[in-house]
């Protein structure tokens, strides 16, 4: 058996009542200094948390994230933080990406730029990160599991990561309640991104048996669970994303990704759209491009299994799996890569980022420029 090594989250917490239920090891982790809690555009949804930590006898100190985190909000972060014995994010990836930085950054001694990837330096964190607690909200990036935070960098047009085993969270949290009603369109595009994020693992090159026993049963039971809540809420459907949106975070950071992120990164940088969105818009055309390219019956094979997943949940034969994927995403209201803000110019700059993504490494084939271009324009 090949050599592999396995990372996750020091703590992870996973069931309904559980984000309550872990207020009491935040106000330990903190060690009788403030906490930093980051949350989402809507400050109400973190209020049950500021006010529970405040009635433990916490300094609550609070910052929102609108946005996916760019520099500013990085800052803004570092300053708001000064002195905290904690932070805490409660939200989406996005939030939870901000979270993981800022507590990696406030100890940090150089410049933001320095440990970035691609368009920074790349340094290593010199200094361990603070204790980071991460409550996720949404099923899809999987972030609360993952060693590194995405940043937008607006003079690059490009998101980056900055990356570290030790920002790995203290604590991570997946509570489904918390995801309950969450709109239509939003989990369509999380869960299409949590989809994503075992499919391509259990595709890529690095697979270990560990990734391979979660992306196995979390490919079809991701899969029923988002049809089910594209027609009407349920609990045991949010329960079901809620686990698969982890196992994809605990694949994809221990086995890696493939060409649905290689390209997915690019794009969010120059399009400025939500990256689960984007990651749906891909998947079923950079799956046809791989089937078509693979030689090796092992990826093959795996890819056959894919298929076969898609035709028992989604209806359709396994031959035509992946352009029944596209059609089924389209009419639950996915947008395409033209509405979602690609323009021609922006194509080859998103093709060629993508050739020397880090995610590509580990795609099951090597795709050529003609194949990265191939996919963004059935996508469109």
């Amino acid at each position: 058996m090949t050599p592999f090594s396995f990372l996750t989250a020091s703590e992870i917490r996973f069931g309904r009542g559980e984000a309550m239920r872990s207020v009491a090891r935040i106000v330990e982790l903190a060690n009788n200094k403030p906490v930093l809690l980051i949350g989402g555009q809507s400050a109400q949804r973190s209020d049950w948390l500021a006010t529970t930590l405040t009635e433990c006898g916490c300094d609550v100190r609070r910052m929102s994230v609108a946005v996916e985190p760019d520099l500013d909000v990085i800052e803004r972060g570092l300053s708001e933080g000064d002195g905290v014995g904690a932070v805490v994010a409660l939200g989406g990836g996005s939030v939870i990406d901000a979270g993981k930085a800022i507590a990696a950054l406030i100890p940090a001694k150089r410049p933001i730029m320095d440990h970035l990837e691609v368009v920074g330096r790349g340094l290593p964190l010199d200094v361990a990160p603070l204790p980071f607690v991460a409550i996720t909200t949404t099923s899809g990036t999987g972030a609360e599991v993952t060693k590194n935070a995405v940043i937008s960098v607006p003079a690059h047009r490009r998101k980056v990561s900055l990356r570290d085993a030790r920002m790995l969270p203290d604590l991570a949290v997946v509570d489904p309640s918390l995801t309950d009603h969450c709109p239509k369109q939003i989990t369509l595009a999380s869960g299409l991104d949590a989809i994503t994020q075992v499919i391509e693992p259990y595709l890529c090159t690095k697979a270990n048996p560990f990734t391979d026993a979660l992306c196995r049963d979390a490919i079809p039971r991701g899969l029923r669970a988002l049809n089910i809540l594209m027609q009407h809420e349920d609990e045991a459907a949010r329960d079901a994303l809620a686990y698969v949106s982890l196992c994809g975070g605990i694949a994809l950071a221990n086995a890696g990704l493939g060409v649905i992120h290689g390209l997915a990164g690019p794009l969010g940088g120059l399009t400025g759209a939500a990256h689960g969105a984007l990651c749906g818009a891909l998947l079923p055309h950079g799956l046809e491009v791989n089937a078509r390219a693979v030689r090796d019956d092992h990826f093959g094979s795996r890819i056959e299994d894919v298929r076969q997943w898609i035709a028992r949940e989604l209806g359709g034969t396994p031959e035509s799996a992946f352009e029944t994927l596209a059609a089924w995403s389209r009419t639950h209201g996915l947008q395409g890569l033209d509405e979602l803000g690609l323009c021609d110019a922006d194509l080859n700059d998103a093709a060629h980022a993508a050739s020397t993504s880090s995610s590509m490494k580990a795609n099951p084939v090597a795709l050529s420029y003609d194949d990265l271009a191939q996919i963004l324009k059935a996508a469109r």
